[in-house]
Parts: C-alpha cells; structure tokens; sequence
C-alpha cells in the first residue's frame, strides 16, 4: 500500500490486465468466484489488483448462475480447483425477479433466502477449508411507494435491507465467512450511476463498469487483510493536524478545537482516531515540538477527545520525522508497512515516504474538514476478525514500556522475570478461542516460522484432529494480562514428531515463552514414544529473526534450499529442559 488511492480506472484496468507480469509476486492465491450474475469482466480485474499488493492470483469462474450446481457436487470444478478464498456474489437484479411474484411473502422469503445461503457456506466448508467471501445485496432503485417505502416490510427495497441484515446476523458465527459490503460501495458510488439495466438484460452484468474496480478493490483488500496485510499503527502529528494553529507559538487558549465552530474538523478527527484505537489500532506521536508543549493540550485542554494514555508511543523533538518513526517502530516491534502515518504538511509527508518507503501516508486534503472522508475512503483499516485482546492493545504496549522502565532497576534479567510473577495458561484449540487463534495466524509475521494462513475453520480441523496437538498458550504477570500470544501446532507421525506451526506476538519476547513452549513440546514426544522432532524454517521478507530458532535448542540443521527454507531435528533423548520463571495454568 502507498497511502494513495489506487487508479481504479476500469479501461486502464483492463488494459493492464492483457500485458500482467506476476514474475515478482511474493505471495500466490487461489481465489474462486460464484455468481447468479457474470463474472468474466471482473476476473481479470481482480487479477491486476491482486498483481498491484504482490499477489499471483489464479481464480476460478464457476459457471453462470450455478453457485449451488458447484458447491453441492462434490466432483465440481470447484473443489478440484481447491480455493483458498470462495466469493460469493449475489446480485439483486436476480433476485427481483423471484420476489416480485404475487404470491410472496417477504419474511418468507427473508428465511428462506438467508437459509439457502448459510446452507451454501455449510456445505463449502464442509467439503474445503477456504474463507468463505459473501457479498451483500445492492439496495434497488425501485420505491414502489416513494419514502414510504422503508415503513411497509412487503416492500422490495425494504425486504432486500432486512436481507442483508440477516445475512450479516448469520455470519457473525462463521469465523471464516467473511462480508464484503457491496451496498456500502454501491452507495457510495451512487445507485443512479450504479445499476445498467441494458448491460443486465443483454449480458447479465450486476453493475456498470466503471463501478466494477470498486468491488473488485473491496474484494481484494479483505482478501489481504486475510493474508495478514493489516495496519497495526496510526502516528499523528499534532499541530494542525490534532488542533488547529502551533501550540508552541499560539498556546493553549489559541489553538484551536472544540465540538463547535473553528475546532470542529479535529475534533471529528480526534473522535475518529479514538474509535480507531477502540477497535485495536495503535495510536502514537510523532511531532516536532518541545516535550512539555506538546502534552500541554493532552493534559489540560477541556475540548480535547484524546489524552495522553491514548497513546502508545509519545516521540516530540526536533528530530526529523524519519527518525522518530523508525524510533516508534522499534518501540511497538512492528513493520513499517503495518504503519499510517498523518501528517498536514505535505514536505513531512514526502520526506517519510522517501526515507521510510513502507510507511503508508496518505495525501491529506488542505482543508481539515476534509481529513476524516479522505482517510476512510482510502479503507486503510480493512481486517477480518476482532477479539478482546484488540481494544486492550494500547494498555498492552504501555504495561510493556513500564517493564522496560522497571527492569532498568535488576541487577540481572532473571532476577527481573522471577519478579514478575508469571504464569502461563496452556490448552487445546477450542471452539472459544479459534477467533483469536485464527487471528494471530492471519497477523504474525516476524516470529513465525512457518507463516501459513489458517482460517478460522482450518483451525477448526486441526482442533479436532487427534494425530495433532494444536495448543494456544496466554500470559498473565503482575503488571497486565498479555492474552493469547502464542500458537504451537505439532502432528504425530509413525516415527517422529512434527512441529508445524510455531508463532508468537512479539510482544512477549525475552520472557521464555519460548523455552516453555519448546519444553512441552519435547515432553509430548517423549509420552508418545517417539525419539525425533521434525521441524522447518521458511523464510519471508518479515521473519528473519527466528531462522536460527531451532539451533538454539540444540536441532541439527539437515537440509536448506536455495531459497533459504531449512528442515531440523532433534533426538529428544538429547534435549535438557531450559529454565522458565513462569508457572503453569492448565486450561
């Protein structure tokens, strides 16, 4: 991502798409599309967008107006294709016609339609593990009875709203069914522009053209949110951006924000960073200003929405802003491409971008009014799960800086984690924790050895798989409740044991989790009674500061590629335990 709108230009779009060099890809995908309505020209769309983010994606065109010949046929086209990704794309032109007949009812036909599409979710993942994508139905143009139309429930315009409703309500228990809110687009566009009738009628297309990129762009940013490409991070600048004016020429009585008249447009910017980092994003200060200036506002301006514990990270100095944002980065442990940076002055933004190019930063419009539309039209916060652990993120990184500050008094490390009284609490996957189980598989990237993608349901299978032990690990200590911060997934085989799986949120590193882990792993082995543990390292641009994970607990490195991948293994009967200062909880 740039922080730049994508070109989203339907011609240009096409015409890339003819001469598409995917030489460079990083990641490949299989994506497959269902549709009641034509698909061809979104195909090669959806392509060239995915080519933009690093992406190889092969998709799959079930044939038209056959989503459920496809799913219930166990031999279709679909399953041997084997997606990761499903998109269903329901288009309400074809709907229509079914529930304009004079005979329906519409909270019928609600039921019935909302039970034929979970049905066709639960026979998907019945037979595949792929993250189901279902679009939601564009709201039509008819109003048979003008504003009226939304007070009487017979009504299409208001059955189709209280579909989508349904549809969502039904996918909230669906880990891996994802929504992809094509009315929100649609109305966005404008419906006016949205619909063709003649290219419907002649050749089934379920919207115009040039609004096709839309949905495909909307398609391809929840699929990489899926893939681990979320923002994680929001750094600030302050003056001009969070208040209007300089707090250091104009002091606290002259900048300006507040709910009403000239502060307005920040403090609309303020309430939207809040429900920002409510949700799980991370806010910091990245501000060139005295120490004491800046957290003036913070602490004693009465208008302002944000204060200082809002903030993960607080850097205001003189330095450039290059500088302090790869100090924020290295606060949090956190990629630059995980970080937005905004800022009201255009040179600061050219100067990030030049000098810390993962960076997404955004053109900010001259007028602040305008800053709140512009950022959420970029939807630079897509992500396809939330858990508990996210809207407690921020306290999480300011308990993780008062440790820092705290072990700075020990005479050694391991005087200072006996202090923190530690304890581990370790289970089997289960039904309540596979969302954030899911979650941390979709997100971690440095300490993650292997970096596969799990959906909510491919979790699902390994939880009920007894040949593997697919364990979660949380950490609690005097100071705060980490949550759930590790995954370990092993599976036994006749002669050995296989470590799968290995990630941890960075976050808790330098505490032994590792080694915990690592002895509980060995001591599952030993009960089985097999004598060798398997293991591989695959590297990625992210994870290069676990490729020597295994050889510091005494693995024998027996094979690498070219590319860098390496298989291990140890003798258990070779491995000592390594000292943790956690005790253990059993869940």
């Amino acid at each position: 991502m740039t922080g730049k709108e994508h070109n989203l230009d339907y011609a240009a779009l096409v015409a890339a798409s003819r001469r598409l060099d995917v030489s460079g890809a990083t990641q490949k995908i299989k994506v497959a599309l269902l549709s009641d309505g034509a698909t061809q020209r979104l195909a090669p769309i959806l392509r060239t967008l995915f080519a933009r983010e690093g992406v190889d994606a092969e998709i799959y065109e079930g044939p038209f107006d056959g989503i459920e010949l496809e799913v219930y046929d166990r031999n279709s086209g679909l399953y041997k294709f084997q997606p990761q990704v499903v998109v269903l794309l329901n288009c309400v032109q074809a709907l229509r016609a079914d529930f304009l007949r004079p005979e329906t009812d519409a909270a019928s036909f609600v039921d019935s339609t909302s039970g034929r599409i979970a049905r066709i979710w639960a026979a998907i993942q019945s037979n595949i593990p792929a993250t189901i994508i279902q679009c939601n139905f564009v709201l039509p143009y008819e109003r048979f009875f003008g504003n009226f139309d939304q007070k009487i429930p017979q009504s299409l315009y208001a059955t189709v709203a209280a579909l989508n409703s349904r549809i969502a309500e039904n996918s909230r228990s669906r880990g891996s069914v994802l929504l992809c809110d094509v009315e929100s687009v649609a109305s966005w566009l404008g419906r006016r522009q949205w619909f063709e009738d003649r290219f419907w009628d002649s050749a089934k297309y379920f919207c115009a053209l040039d609004c096709l990129p839309y949905v495909a762009n909307s398609l391809v940013e929840i699929v990489m949110a899926s893939l681990g490409r979320v923002i994680k991070c929001v750094v600030v600048d302050l003056d001009n951006t969070l208040w209007g004016g300089v707090i250091g020429d104009d002091g606290l009585d002259g900048i300006q924000v507040g709910a009403h008249g000239d502060g307005e447009a920040f403090y609309r910017m303020q309430l939207y960073l809040r429900a920002l980092k409510q949700r799980g994003i991370v806010l910091a200060v990245c501000s060139k200003n005295e120490m004491a200036n800046a957290l003036l506002p913070f602490e004693k301006h009465p208008e302002m929405v944000l204060r200082r514990e809002d903030f993960a990270a607080f850097v205001a100095n003189w330095n450039d802003k290059a500088v302090n944002i790869r100090q924020i980065k290295d606060t949090l442990n956190i990629g630059f491409d995980s970080m937005v940076f905004l800022d009201d002055n255009p040179f600061e933004r050219n100067l990030v971008r030049e000098l810390v190019p993962g960076v997404v930063v955004p053109e900010l419009p001259e007028d602040p009014a305008d800053y709140v539309r512009a950022i959420s039209e970029l939807n630079l916060f897509e992500t396809t799960s939330f858990s508990a652990e996210d809207a407690k993120r921020t306290e999480m990184y300011q308990a993780e800086a008062g440790r820092r500050e705290e072990q700075a008094g020990f005479a050694s490390v391991e005087e200072f984690l006996q202090s923190l009284d530690m304890s581990m609490t370790v289970g089997r996957f289960d039904p309540f924790h596979l969302p954030r189980i899911s979650q941390l598989m979709q997100r971690s990237n440095q300490f993650n050895l292997t970096t596969r993608r799990l959906s909510e349901i491919e979790c699902k299978a390994l939880m009920e798989n007894t040949s593997w032990l697919p364990i979660y690990a949380k950490l609690a200590d005097r100071l705060s409740d980490h949550g759930l911060i590790s995954i370990v997934t092993v599976e036994a085989l006749p002669e050995d044991l296989a470590i799968r799986d290995w990630l941890m949120s960075c976050r808790v590193l330098g505490r032994g989790v590792e080694s915990f882990l690592m002895n509980r792993v060995v001591e599952h082995a030993q009960k089985l009674g097999l004598t060798r543990i398997t293991a591989q390292y695959i590297p990625t641009s992210k994870n290069g500061m676990v490729k020597d994970f295994f050889q510091q607990f005494g693995f024998d490195k027996v094979a690498e590629s070219p590319k860098g991948q390496t298989q291990w293994h140890l003798i258990t009967a070779n491995y000592r335990p390594r000292p943790t200062f956690m005790k253990t909880v059993e869940e």
